[in-house]
């Protein structure tokens, strides 16, 4: 019988791998709490070691093209844009002056550490520093670590993951072209002004590719309610994004699909998509993802350079100190900066976390599996891929499987009992809600009889009655909760309040400077729910706001003690 070839070959490997992942999704399942892409990526070694072959060629387009779109879009279509805008100063200010800093630290120490030149030593940082926080952030999940700590270290990860690839193409040409002309005449102040005016220019030329390619699909979907047609529409754009902004303008196709993923995860979901899309759409890049991570991680750890690993130990070794000092030696002080001029302060504990939880793995692999051969000349490629494997190795491994232990001794994992049972209750309360719609739906179609609808209906209105009545006992009984949920509550609502007046504007139902009046109120009383301060009375005989309308009809004479009856 003839060796299978081509797709057949293609197939049976693809399959390969999967035995691979159920055997560790079962082993992970019986022994609970160890993250699931580690577990992969530790059999991948061990396919690795035992010279087992699996015959998918792990590239640098294969990551690059087809699998970290899915994950860059999953990542920012989950992320709450109203927690990330709160965020976005820490954030922002550690993923773009952070990481351009520690690559330049790590480049200037790397040069002397490891014996290369300056610029190869630099751009072996800007590989290895963008993070790749997803088997921390399944364990944050999993421990129920607070939410603004995930948002910061995946909003971290999202963003220097696009500036990261823009500083290595920018150093990748800088390599090359050192090659035939000497440092000291390529280095100059008008090299670095050009360098970094292209970094500025690809960065928010993906930006603006993301909001525009997001807004289009957005706009599409708002008049459209057929959840499989925008499942389509999804990859469409996770993947349109990308290839639009790389590879026909030549900006950031990682800035491009992180922008159009939290556009239409969050605008796009609140306002372009029916629950029955939302479930559908959030599960099918929900199990995209998994899958997608599944791959990647098998192959990391099968592709693994072990032999190359063993004769660059001692590179290694010098290398991950050095990632782990530079990642320290950036974010606290970056971090103590930002507490300096903020209301809410990155905590000590939070900092710790974010230092070790800044793990590399798919971004720096795909980008040194992108570099040419040692025989096309390019420079020590070789202990590069090797240092690349190795830190990403350590991070993923050591690191991750370190974290539980430093959440844990830190404090950091806050959720209560109560917490849990109130999470539980909710969620059972908008299945309840969805049951109920759907059985109407289903009786005013005739598809569902009369007797059995009222059986339906009476028994989810009485777990309906209950469930309201057990959330209002924990909400009554854990103040701080309540106003958590309040605050939570009042920005959604506020935030339909603008959409309203924005739509009046539109269609004329008020002028412009009237529309523009109500809408600067509805930014301030966004402004105080953000630092904490709701804008509802909590005392019967006080308004909690004073509303602009209620002004101007003291202003015209006008009584408004009926209104306030």
């Amino acid at each position: 019988m003839a060796a299978p070839t081509g797709i057949t070959a293609g197939l049976i490997d693809l399959l390969a791998v999967f035995i691979i992942a159920g055997g560790v999704g079962v082993f992970v399942a019986k022994i609970g709490r160890f993250p699931y892409t580690i577990a992969l990526l530790l059999a991948g070694l061990a396919v690795s070691i035992l010279h087992i072959q699996i015959d998918i060629q792990l590239s640098h387009d294969l990551i690059l093209l087809v699998l970290l779109p899915p994950l860059l879009f999953e990542g920012a279509a989950t992320t709450n844009f109203e927690r990330f805008r709160e965020n976005i100063v820490p954030i922002l200010a550690l993923a773009v002056p952070g990481l351009i800093v520690s690559i330049l630290v790590l480049g200037w120490l790397g040069h002397y550490a490891f014996g290369f030149p300056l610029l190869i030593a630099t751009l072996f940082a800007a590989m290895i520093l963008p993070t790749d926080p997803v088997s921390v952030l399944a364990l944050f999940e999993e421990l129920g670590a607070p939410d603004r700590l995930s948002v910061m270290v995946e909003g971290e990860s999202l963003i220097n993951d696009g500036v990261g690839v823009v500083i290595f193409s920018t150093l990748f040409v800088l390599v090359n072209e050192s090659q035939s002309t000497p440092l000291s005449e390529l280095i100059s102040l008008q090299t670095i002004a050009d360098a970094g005016v292209e970094i500025v220019v690809a960065s928010l030329g993906g930006l603006l590719v993301g909001l525009a390619a997001g807004y289009v699909v957005y706009r599409v979907m708002i008049n459209l309610d057929e959840h499989m047609t925008e499942i389509v529409l999804t990859l469409i754009l996770a993947y349109g994004s990308f290839l639009l902004a790389e590879h026909y303008l030549h900006v950031s196709g990682v800035i491009a699909t992180v922008t159009a993923g939290l556009f239409i995860g969050n605008q796009g979901a609140e306002y372009a998509m029916s629950p029955q899309t939302k479930i559908s759409v959030f599960n099918t890049w929900e199990t995209g993802a998994f899958l997608v991570n599944t791959l990647i991680f098998v192959l990391i750890g099968a592709k693994t350079p072990i032999a190359q690993m063993l004769d660059n130990w001692q590179l290694i070794a010098i290398a991950i100190v050095l990632v782990l000092a530079v990642r320290a030696l950036v974010v606290y002080p970056i971090t103590g900066a930002v507490n300096r001029f903020s209301n809410r302060t990155v905590p000590f504990s939070y900092q710790h976390v974010m230092v070790w939880g800044g793990l590399h793995a798919s971004i720096p692999i795909a980008l040194v599996l992108g570099l040419p051969d040692g025989d096309e000349g390019f420079p020590h490629v070789t202990e590069l891929r090797a240092m690349v494997f190795g830190v990403a190795a350590f991070s993923l491994v050591v690191q991750g499987l370190t974290m539980e232990n430093l959440l844990d001794r830190l404090g950091v994992v806050t959720r209560t009992e109560t917490e849990e049972l109130y999470e539980l209750l909710l969620g059972r309360a908008r299945a309840v809600d969805s049951a109920l719609d759907a059985a109407e739906r289903l009786y005013n179609r005739g598809d569902l009889p009369g007797d059995v609808y009222d059986d339906f209906r009476g028994e989810y209105e009485q777990e309906k009655d209950d469930l309201n009545a057990a959330i209002s006992r924990i909400l009554r009984e854990n103040p701080k909760l309540r106003r958590e949920e309040l605050l939570v509550g009042e920005r959604r609502v506020l935030k339909q309040e603008k959409s309203a007046i924005m739509s009046a504007m539109r269609s004329g139902v008020v002028s412009d400077d009237v529309g523009e009046r109500l809408l600067e109120e509805v930014d301030l009383k966004l402004d105080r729910v953000d630092a904490g301060e709701s804008t509802v009375r909590s005392d019967p005989e006080k308004e909690g706001y004073e509303e602009f309308w209620r002004m101007r009809l003291d202003e015209y004479g006008l009584d408004r003690s009926a209104g306030d009856d």
